[in-house]
């Protein structure tokens, strides 16, 4: 009687699932790839400056 129950309460769940849909990568814009330059140039030069630091001890 239990499993009757479980079942029947389980199995309309399916019917209210969505289907998926992957998502849909956006374009990269100008401004993320300026962005993302600005990011990197600053990264070299802390690197640069790390290794300044360390070289002096």
């Amino acid at each position: 009687m239990k499993r009757i129950l479980a079942l029947a309460l389980l199995a309309p769940s399916s019917v209210f699932a969505a289907s998926f849909e992957r998502p849909i990568p956006q374009p990269q814009t100008e401004t993320a790839e300026f962005w993302f330059l600005m990011g990197s140039i600053a990264l070299i030069v802390s690197l640069g400056f790390v290794q300044y630091l360390v070289s002096r001890r």
